[in-house]
């Protein structure tokens, strides 16, 4: 060979020994880089959040996500994402800011939907910082203050109403005297019925917002039992009722004395106002272990099936010609549920149409220390 060929020939292979240096350099680059995207106390960190978070890619899926973000069903440890997620990262990158909204989750075989909130924020072209919250229970929450306030506005519209309507009729016949005192009466049941209707939303207010149980003492369940009964004989008397107190047991309860003579002059009184002439009405204290048992049985009316699944929601009536016949507001029962709640207790019904009704409070009672 010639000294030119040798040349050439060294030439070519210094250049290709070059080229194989590079590739091979770039790539042990390429996957030094993937294995530091995101380092390990970073992932420490990121794992420790109570929120759910991810680390999205230009591809549409994570670099990293934490426990949290896997049980909130927004990504998976594979580096899956929520479309939902990924569209997020897409219109935070070519806005280059913060974007955040809610996507909706179906989990589980039943498809139960979750409202999760989502923000992301662009950590240069190629990554960007999702966190994520579950603001399912939230949401529920502000639905129910809506039809709360709805419910309310409806519910005010008509004793208010029917007092202008009294108060007009007397006013163009003042010189009927049975009239007006006829309408007199209406007028009181009018505002009786109103100011019970206030009262009981001050009050389911006040307990639905978690602040009515400040200090819980010591509640002798007897006393609450002797007192609600003491107040409700005259009640029962004037519709021909026998109202007795049924005592087998003397359990005390920590908690507020005043809500759960509340609670249990709610049911007494649906049970006297939905029970027959003549009839009974027995409330009855027992304890079992630490368990106290609370019951008020009558022999009225009875309640439906499909409407004992609805009695404790707020306004409900199962029958709404009885309620405005007694004065009902359709919120003692949903008191009833939610002091029974703040007591860490449960309350439950069995009824069946023309036999009766008892509804059943079960607290934990109190141990007093050795």
């Amino acid at each position: 060979m010639t000294p030119e060929i040798w040349l050439a020939a060294a030439i070519g292979l210094a250049v290709g020994a070059t080229v194989a240096a590079v590739v091979m350099y770039s790539r042990r680059d390429a996957q030094d880089s993937s294995g530091t995207l995101i380092p390990h106390r970073t992932r420490e960190v990121l794992s420790a959040l109570q929120s759910g978070t991810m680390v999205v890619r230009r591809d549409r899926r994570s670099g990293f996500s934490n426990p949290t973000a896997a049980a909130l069903g927004v990504a998976r440890p594979d580096g899956a994402l929520h479309p939902g997620v990924a569209d997020l990262a897409e219109a935070a990158w070519a806005a280059g800011r913060p974007v955040e909204d809610e996507v909706v989750v179906n989990r589980g075989v039943l498809g139960v939907s979750t409202i999760v909130h989502v923000r992301v924020t662009p950590l240069g072209d190629e990554l960007a910082l999702a966190i994520a919250n579950d603001n399912t229970e939230q949401r529920a929450a502000e639905q129910t203050r809506r039809e709360f306030a709805v419910n309310v506005s409806h519910e005010l519209k008509t004793p208010v109403g029917a007092l202008s309507l009294l108060a007009e009729t007397i006013q163009d016949n003042a010189e009927d005297t049975e009239m007006v005192r006829d309408f007199s009466k209406k007028i009181r049941k009018e505002t009786r019925r109103l100011a019970k209707l206030i009262q009981e939303i001050i009050e389911i207010s006040r307990i639905q917002g978690g602040e009515s149980v400040l200090e819980y003492e010591v509640v002798p369940l007897e006393g609450v039992v002797a007192e609600v009964v003491e107040g409700a004989q005259i009640a029962a008397e004037a519709r021909s009722l026998t109202l007795v107190a049924d005592v087998a047991a003397t359990p005390s309860v920590m908690g507020d004395r005043d809500l759960l003579v509340m609670a249990l002059r709610n049911l007494v009184d649906n049970a006297i106002n939905y029970s027959d002439t003549g009839s009974h009405v027995t409330v009855s204290l027992t304890a079992e272990g630490e368990v106290a048992e609370l019951k008020v049985i009558d022999a009225g009316i009875g309640i439906s099936k499909e409407n004992q699944e609805r009695i404790f929601e707020r306004f409900y009536r199962a029958d709404p010609a009885r309620s405005r016949e007694t004065g009902g507001t359709g919120l003692g029962l949903s008191i009833v549920k939610h002091v029974v709640l703040q007591h860490s207790g449960v309350v439950d019904v069995w009824s069946k149409p023309t036999v009766g009704s008892t509804f059943t409070v079960r607290l934990t009672t109190h141990q007093e220390e050795q």
